[in-house]
């Protein structure tokens, strides 16, 4: 028991080399994820695509098979190899961003789509999962707040290299190499990975024993009846819902209605995302390790009135009449709509046994982003297409500040979060 605990109290440097590699492939998730709505307005322009249509695309489309593939993706991690799992996902998604690099129409760049979304459902739950079995509880906020450096980095790459590579190129370019870079990393996972023990990092107590299997019905289950799952998955698909519908169109919005170049947005507009995402994910999690242990209702208080803070910037950001004030107003959201996002999964981590947690993080995948990459970008899309018909030249902004009320949707779950765990202070992650 005393090596156990010695193992839990020190994450190893081959722990730390695996988080930044499982990161690194993270980063390439999310940039191929994103790169439709980078490259919008090239797309648009050739292929002859609506708002409407770009906003199912990046939206409902994707998440209908990232969401519910990424289920029986966790089932069969839980039970088997999650390595090999993620190696063999990275590299699919990354032959379908290939695809929708070489489409010639709508339907061919929606089947590459979709197909990136099949492949992608498998990335993320067994990392949640393989980091939480290199890292124990007090670390582990740290550990998956740095992984969820992901995105935010994604975002700022392929914006930058995006970006840079349509205006200098062609955007299919920019999909094609990107795409490239992913089967290396596969490849690179493949060989550098080692499957952890599971619940290698946890005290003798919190592991489950090897014939309590739990399956998807009894962690559905575990989702449906325990307040502050339920409220965790609820208050970060309602945030969801605004980042996801921001994320998919700001490119296009500020090219088409603020007057910003490609070559404008590869600069300004990566460094925003880069430094501001990348800030709040790294405080929140500091945060979370620091104060969770003392005071759990801070999973629900910090991402809740970081949102608040965020509503003015937003608004701002929106109404802004040129450019360099829109990015000034967007450094605001940037910065604070992503405290959710640390909080909810570690606090899904913690909450549940090791062998749980590859499909306890699919099954909070499923439910925030069905909700948020499922129905956000496809809102704010169809939002542009009814303003347009009355509002032409302004119709992406109307449609931007109709996300203003989900935004207190989100504050209001996040609160009530917290005074569900205020009530029944389940979790410890100093455990």
């Amino acid at each position: 028991m005393a090596g156990e605990v010695e193992m839990a109290a020190r994450p190893s440097r081959y722990a730390w080399l695996v988080l930044g590699l499982l990161c690194f492939v993270y980063v390439l998730n999310f940039l191929d994820r994103q790169l439709l709505s980078i490259l919008a307005k090239p797309i648009q322009d050739e292929l002859h695509i609506t708002d409407g249509q770009l906003g199912r695309l990046g939206g409902l489309y994707f998440a209908l098979f990232y969401c519910i593939l990424g289920v029986p993706v966790a089932w069969l991690a839980d039970r088997g190899n999650r390595v090999r799992v993620l190696t063999i996902a990275c590299a699919l998604w990354s032959a379908a961003t290939i695809a929708c690099g070489v489409s010639v129409n709508y339907g061919q760049l929606a089947a590459a789509r979709m197909s990136v979304g099949i492949g992608e459902a498998g990335g993320v739950p067994p990392s949640y999962s393989v980091i939480s079995d290199y890292f124990p509880p007090h670390r582990r906020g740290l550990a998956l707040g740095l992984f969820n450096l992901g995105p935010p980095l994604g975002q700022a790459l392929g914006v930058a290299f995006g970006a840079k590579i349509a205006a200098a190129y062609d955007w299919r370019l920019a999909f094609i190499l990107l795409g490239a870079a992913g089967l290396i990393a596969a490849a690179a996972v493949w060989a550098f990975v080692r499957e952890p023990k599971r619940g290698a990092t946890d005290l003798p107590r919190q592991v489950v024993q090897d014939g309590e299997v739990p399956t998807f019905g009894s962690t559905l289950k575990l989702f449906s009846t325990r307040p502050t799952l339920t409220l965790v998955s609820l208050a970060a698909g309602a945030t969801q819902f605004v980042t996801y519908a921001t994320l998919g169109f700001t490119t296009l919005f500020l090219m088409r209605e603020k007057g910003m170049t490609l070559d404008q947005i590869a600069i300004w507009y990566a460094l925003v995302l880069a430094i501001g995402v990348s800030a709040g994910i790294y405080l929140s999690a500091r945060l979370i390790d620091r104060h969770a242990a003392a005071q759990p209702e801070i999973y629900g208080t910090m991402p809740g009135y970081a949102l608040l803070l965020a509503v003015p910037f937003f608004v701002g950001f929106v109404w802004a009449p040129n450019w360099p004030l829109a990015m000034a107003c967007l450094i605001g959201p940037t910065f604070l709509n992503y405290f959710y996002l640390t909080p909810a999964v570690a606090l899904v981590q913690n909450a549940v046994a090791p062998r749980q947690r590859t499909l306890a993080g699919a099954v909070l995948l499923l439910i925030m982003n069905l909700i948020g990459l499922g129905l956000g970008p496809t809102w704010l899309g169809a939002a542009s297409d009814w303003f347009k018909a009355s509002n032409p030249g302004h119709s992406l902004q109307l449609a931007f500040y109709t996300l203003v009320p989900f935004y207190f949707i989100a504050i209001a779950l996040h609160f009530a979060l917290a005074r569900a765990l205020k009530r029944e202070r389940i979790l410890n992650p100093t455990e």
